[in-house]
């Protein structure tokens, strides 16, 4: 006999169903080391890297006849796809409703990666002006001081960087190299430093991490942090024992596509992930 066919059943599964989805539903992981890339190629793009509480958000950006259109190699044929679409307008939506959070009770700033593919001085420039709608809600730097708000805007791929570094009020920030961090002697233009995995370290998760590439990464890391830069790096293996093996060096972001996957591997290792209401 099917279990719900018992009438007490039945009514214990409807009451506890009626009863309890507000508490499991107002409460939220929110993952401070985790980095979603390329999240536009997921479903639903925002929405699926917030469902899982992810705080660090990439979009790959072209400019195309006058938009910045939403693409990971072709913009051709996704004119609606633009990242005022996908995400600025969406982000806005959301700090109103939340008080000027982006997650309700949160109020540490989200990170939006914009990755530009196209010609750096072009994209920046239309991207400046698009910013500029939104920057009541966007982390900024103003003749020498740094305001955080809801969202910070990091700019990777075709960097700007003599334009953003000459800019005495902007509404973005730099993705610098993390191979070059011991150069990096202008503040509050870099956010982040960042770097291909392979390009510091072969070890894929198989067996022990060699003491030589594990120094070395340490040594980058701590460069970075002492400039006030989070730590990234990009295409990575997705498996636990890099994961776990990077946080251990102090790296900040755990970049990846499997959204689940480290979400969970994150909550497992207690590693800095907030509850909030």
């Amino acid at each position: 006999m099917p279990l719900f066919n018992t009438p007490k059943i039945k009514a214990l599964y409807f009451l506890m169903l009626f009863a309890f989805p507000l508490a499991v539903k107002s409460q939220q992981i929110m993952l401070a080391n985790a980095f979603a890339h390329n999240d536009y190629r997921h479903k639903r793009p925002l929405l699926d890297a917030q469902n899982n509480g992810y705080t660090h958000i990439e979009a790959d950006v072209f400019l195309h006849n006058g938009k910045l259109v939403v693409a990971h190699i072709n913009p051709y044929f996704k004119g609606k796809r633009t990242l005022e679409n996908l995400y600025l307008a969406p982000l806005l939506e959301q700090a109103n409703k939340n008080k000027g959070n982006i997650y309700k009770g949160y109020d540490k700033p989200v990170t939006l990666m914009v990755d530009i593919k196209t010609d750096a001085k072009k994209t920046y420039a239309a991207l400046k002006v698009l910013l500029e709608k939104y920057r009541p809600i966007l982390s900024s730097y103003d003749t020498g001081k740094v305001t955080t708000r809801a969202v910070t805007i990091v700019i990777s791929g075709h960097k700007p960087y003599d334009e953003v570094r000459n800019e005495t009020s902007r509404v973005a920030f730099i993705d610098e190299d993390l191979r070059k961090v011991d150069r990096d002697t202008i503040a509050n233009v870099a956010k982040m430093a960042s770097c291909k995995y392979s390009k510091l370290i072969k070890w894929k998760g198989n067996g022990e991490i060699s003491d030589r590439e594990k120094q070395r990464l340490v040594n980058y890391v701590s460069m970075a942090h002492k400039n006030g830069d989070q730590v990234r790096l990009w295409a990575s293996p997705d498996n636990k024992a890099v994961w776990k093996e990077i946080l251990a060096c102090g790296v900040d972001l755990i970049n990846t596509d499997k959204l689940v996957a480290l979400k969970n591997f994150l909550v497992s290792q207690s590693s800095p992930a907030i509850a909030v209401n």
